[in-house]
């Protein structure tokens, strides 16, 4: 159909979030289609074909040597004039948990250098300026949190969203963390920030009102156009009513607040067809 959202949802081995991620675009009105990276990197498929993509949580490559680290290598050296073309297009790409740990060791998310600075890595992509890192609490968290939007109003998958979410998170590597000040101060500088961990009346706290113990209690960035976002909680685990805990006790908003970001992403793309 031609004003289908075609939405890659980009699976590799240890990706466990795939079909929670493609239900929640489905449910939002785009068509996710579930591919595995070996088809790009074997010239099966083209993510050109696609006008969003998606990179779940789970656990890639069991995450070995660090969270995201083999699947950002794939996309940084073998796939990476796919990448850059999807998003110089203007396309959107979301990341989520494991997903943001790939972006953030892509480049794409902090310290946006292109042409020559890239070239120098070898990997055809920006160099890595961020990265996710071991939660301060030194095991795994799962449990709801509370997110508060930062005044940026930059990001295209949070426009119009409420002014503090809840969502659940899961994960041991959370922690966002700078090569310097100067990339944490560019990033607020460029509007870059899109989440913060809050209590549930929107004041900062230590463990566990941050979970991890993020620089600046960050929870999720996107990248200076805010098309490319990535998060550490998990909004498609929010996108219908009995997905909060709290949800016999009517204590939650009418339309959870996952569903919003997938939404805002189909409507996006549907006006850039």
């Amino acid at each position: 159909m031609l004003n289908t959202v075609k939405t890659l949802v980009l699976r590799a081995a240890g990706v466990n979030c795939d079909r929670e991620t493609a239900w929640a675009f489905e449910a939002a009105g785009a068509q996710p289609h579930s591919v595995h990276i070996n088809r790009f990197i074997r010239g099966e498929d083209n993510m050109n074909n696609y006008h969003i993509l998606a990179l779940p949580g789970g656990f890639s490559y069991g995450d070995d040597i660090a969270a995201g680290r083999i699947l950002a290598n794939e996309l940084a050296y073998k796939a990476a004039d796919q990448l850059r073309r999807f998003v110089a297009e203007g396309k959107l790409v979301i990341g989520i948990c494991n997903g943001f740990q790939v972006l953030m060791k892509t480049g794409l998310l902090a310290g946006m250098e292109t042409g020559g600075a890239a070239a120098k890595t070898g990997r055809g992509l920006p160099p890595q300026k961020a990265t996710v890192f071991d939660n301060d609490c030194g095991r795994f968290e799962c449990r709801w949190v509370h997110l508060k939007a930062a005044d940026n109003g930059n990001c295209i998958f949070t426009k119009g969203m409420p002014e503090i979410i809840s969502l659940p998170i899961a994960h041991g590597e959370g922690k966002v963390m700078f090569d310097s000040e100067d990339t944490r101060r560019a990033l607020w500088e460029n509007n870059q920030v899109v989440y913060q961990y809050v209590d549930e009346s929107g004041e900062f706290g230590g463990y566990p009102v941050n979970p991890n113990g993020s620089t600046d209690h960050i929870a999720g960035i996107c990248d200076p156009t805010g098309r490319v976002f990535g998060l550490m909680p998990h909004p498609e685990r929010n996108v219908r009513p009995r997905h909060h805990p709290l949800w016999t006790r009517g204590a939650i908003p009418k339309v959870p607040d996952g569903i919003h970001i997938f939404k805002n992403a189909v409507k996006f793309a549907k006006k850039n067809l």
